[in-house]
């Protein structure tokens, strides 16, 4: 028997359903309502139209409807309004928004596929704003490119850095806009992890967009030129697109008591079906379950739509099937990154409760000797005792998807972390490694499950740092003027069978390489020799990524000249290519590199390393050389680095007046060695200190035995033996020091600091703060502190540590020297 079959809304739920519905039964009759004028069109699409990226409009209508009705023998009708749902008496009021006819329309069978609306809450001034729009069909995308036209659009402001957020901000940088984003939360990317957001957060910044984050939308002003932000900061715009989220568009089934769920979303089984056995709801609009956790949720994606679509026509023509829930597998760009995530989140798990573990790796996309290699940040998270995978997520170049879209197939079907080794996946130079990065996952899960070694993670370390915890550093030289633990010890890798008696056996070693690899060999040689050691997972770059500090971009008139830079330099040109080398290989070549060239000439670098750009500014200055160009060309980071402190110009005169014999080079920096207890001395350093940091010098002040009394904050801590005798004996904190004569049991102190009070000369203690302010290094002797039994735990936070290769490298740049 034949049935009427009414839906209501196109696009990927509805057409999928009505086109479905049509193969399997051409007796049904089946009409489709939509309240736009477009049946099928690519939503995901419409921010690519905006920025010109996707040229023609007509390539984002899938099916017209004309086109659609004569192909499947549909009654479709466009610009048709459901305006009420009769559950009991099985029909709709429909209200045809060309002639104002309102009609009912029976039905035997229902679809509601109403998707999702636009969030757009109450704002003050919104109103009268007449340049803010949301961005969810085609007549948005018309309005939006029409503003941009007709008002010679500069600064456009996108308030929310989600999928369309984010899309929509790269496409308004294509246009060549000001751009700036606007996110209330700590992170753009809700569905990944900070750590890996915080990658787009530093690609975002590169490109020049202002991103303002933990920070809202409070009001708008001057007809919406103007933005009030939660903190009161106020933004100039010429147009703002809102993308603060969508809800379900729930309505209809909200007034025909249709059961509502999570977050107002329509509940439904999983055959689709309502609390109306002849209703149905699919896509943006329903509740479903999350695949992971089993708990309700709502997530407005393409690919589930359409497969509920499929299936909602398969349960009404009476076959078999069930959706089983939703991983929330997706994908994004932004701009040259790609962004992929499926299941959980680690923040999400910690919410419900679940035990899991954490991986993070950063292999290349394909083979390093081939040309064109990228690193991928990979994270996996899977359960601590079971081994089921809970999510996965991944920030890269290229091959993003790919191995996302491998994990989430692997747990659709049940794949343990550990079974990611045993999948066979293609490889060849061009397109992978012998062992994918998938596989390289499933191996350090299997070593994780079974205790062949224990992880730290990034976001514990502060607390760790703080209790004092033994940072073990097993990096090259070279790799650490790209950054550092601070209170930390280095040993190669390569010198650590050598070294292990400098290590302590009675506390937990926490080892740290670059990307985790080297750390989980020395953790590996380390619990052999009987050591406690955990590895830092994902080694210092992971915990890099996590800590960077967005940019404070100023958007420049465009009649500002570019600065003008010489094009003349000493020697010839060095060309480097750093494309496809692991962390830190890049440093490495430019380093080797450097090396062998003269003063003034130039290294030219392409890397494929984003995370390079920051390297190269931090090695550059940690080594005296100098950044001329850092920046996106492509898919890669070009970098020109100038050996030498100056800038090319001042470079080229030094050369003159070298070769003429009219000028030597001198250092301007400044380097105290403070090995005096005394108070009188400790001040007399802190006044030259701040002095000749006032003057631009770089001080370094290396505070060795007596005079790490002046690096101490007042903390008692429990000691015992020799070390307990020293702390009777030593002053808690700089301002308890005693002054080298007549000090009369604390009296000459006293009177020292009653007449500095006098003469208004700041005490000890402030000129201590107001020279770490100034910039001065302060460095405490390792070795001292150990003879003398101080913890790091009773010196300042900012106290750097060190021995004296640390007091000669910051010599060799110094032309003033003093012992006090």
């Amino acid at each position: 028997m034949s049935k009427k079959i009414v839906i209501i809304g196109g696009v990927a739920g509805g057409a999928t359903a009505a086109t479905r519905l049509r193969r399997l039964s051409e007796e049904d009759e089946i009409v489709l309502f939509e309240k736009g004028p477009y049946i099928s069109f690519a939503n995901c699409g419409l921010p690519y139209h905006v920025g010109k990226v996707i040229k023609e409009r007509e390539d984002l209508l899938l099916q017209t409807p004309e086109g659609m009705s004569a192909q499947y023998n549909l009654d479709i009708r466009v610009l048709s309004e459901v305006l009420e749902v009769h559950p009991e008496d099985h029909k709709v009021i429909v209200k045809n928004q060309e002639t104002g006819e309102t009609y009912e329309e029976n039905f035997d069978k229902l679809i509601i596929s109403t998707g999702a609306k636009a969030i757009i809450p109450q704002i003050p001034g919104l109103s009268n704003a007449k340049n803010v729009f949301t961005l969810r069909n085609i007549p948005d995308m018309d309005k939006i490119k029409a503003h941009i036209s007709k008002f010679n659009i500069k600064t456009a402001t996108v308030i929310g850095g989600g999928f369309i957020g984010l899309e929509m901000m790269e496409n308004l940088v294509e246009l060549g806009l000001n751009v700036q984003l606007v996110e209330m939360s700590p992170q753009v990317m809700p569905n990944i992890d900070i750590e890996l957001a915080q990658m787009l957060h530093s690609q975002i910044n590169m490109h020049g967009v202002k991103l303002l984050l933990n920070n809202g939308l409070k009001s708008f002003h001057d007809n919406g030129m103007k933005i009030e932000l939660n903190d009161g900061q106020i933004l100039d715009t010429d147009m703002t697109i809102l993308s603060i989220g969508v809800v379900p568009e729930n309505s209809l089934a909200k007034d025909a008591n249709i059961e509502l769920g999570f977050k107002g979303a329509i509940k439904v089984d999983r055959q689709m079906r309502t609390n109306y056995a002849d209703i149905y709801a699919i896509g943006d609009v329903i509740e479903v379950e999350d695949a992971v956790s089993g708990l309700p949720t709502n997530i407005p994606l393409a690919w589930p739509a359409n497969r509920q679509g499929r299936l909602v026509a398969d349960v009404i023509n009476g076959m078999e099937a069930e959706y089983t829930g939703t991983q929330g597998t997706s994908v994004a760009k932004v701009f040259e990154l790609t962004v992929a995530g499926t299941g959980n989140s680690e923040r999400l798990l910690k919410s419900q409760g679940i035990e899991y573990e954490v991986i993070h790796i950063h292999p290349n996309s394909h083979a390093g000797y081939y040309p064109g290699a990228s690193p991928i940040a990979l994270k996996l998270l899977f359960g601590r005792k079971d081994g089921k995978i809970f999510g996965a997520q991944a920030v890269g170049v290229e091959g993003v998807e790919k191995r996302i879209d491998v994990i989430a197939t692997a747990m659709k079907f049940g794949a343990k972390a550990p079974d990611l080794a045993k999948i066979e996946l293609s490889y060849a130079p061009p397109y992978s490694s012998a062992k994918d990065p998938v596989n390289m996952l499933g191996d350090t899960a299997d070593n994780m499950m079974r205790e062949k070694v224990s992880t730290f993670q990034w976001s514990e370390i502060s607390d760790l740092k703080a209790a004092g915890a033994y940072f073990l550093d097993v990096r090259e030289d070279f790799e650490l003027a790209t950054g550092f633990i601070e209170g930390g010890i280095q040993i190669p890798l390569n010198q650590l069978r050598d070294r292990l008696n400098e290590l302590p056996k009675d506390q937990t070693i926490y080892v740290y390489c670059q990307v985790g690899a080297r750390g989980y060999n020395a953790a590996r040689i380390l619990m052999q020799e009987g050591f406690e050691v955990k590895n830092l997972d994902g080694g210092y770059k992971t915990y890099k990524n996590s800590k960077y500090q967005l940019r404070n971009i100023t958007f420049k008139s465009e009649n500002l000249d570019k600065p003008k830079t010489s094009q003349t330099f000493n020697g010839e040109d060095i060309e480097l290519d750093a494309c496809g080398l692991q962390c830190p290989g890049p440093i490495l070549k430019v380093k080797e590199n450097i090396d062998k060239m003269e003063l003034g000439q130039r290294l030219n670098i392409k890397a494929s390393d984003f995370g390079f750009a920051a390297d190269i500014e931090n090695w550059a200055k940690a080594t005296g050389n100098t950044v001329i160009k850092n920046e996106i060309e492509g898919n890669k980071i070009v970098a020109t680095v100038l050996k030498g402190k100056e800038n090319p110009d001042e470079v080229l005169k030094a050369l003159s007046k070298i070769s003429e014999g009219t000028m030597t080079t001198t250092p301007k920096g400044a380097t105290i060695v403070l090995f005096s207890g005394d108070l009188d001395k400790a001040l007399a350093s802190m006044i030259i200190a701040t002095g000749a940091a006032s003057f631009g010098k770089e001080v370094t002040i290396f505070c060795t035995f007596w005079g790490l009394n002046l690096l101490k904050k007042n903390v008692k801590i429990k000691k015992k033996g020799i070390a307990k005798l020293f702390d009777i004996m030593l002053p808690s904190q700089a301002n308890q020091m005693p002054i080298s004569k007549m000090n009369m049991a604390g009296m000459g102190s006293a009177m020292i600091k009653e007449v500095m009070k006098q003469k208004n000369v700041d005490a000890l203690p402030i000129m201590i703060e107001k020279a770490h302010q100034l910039g001065v290094k302060f460095v405490a002797c390792t070795m001292s502190m150990d003879i003398m039994g101080i913890d790091k735990v009773e010196l300042f936070d900012w106290v750097e540590y060190g021995g004296v290769a640390t007091f000669i490298g910051d010599s060799e740049e110094a032309n003033m020297q003093l012992f006090i």
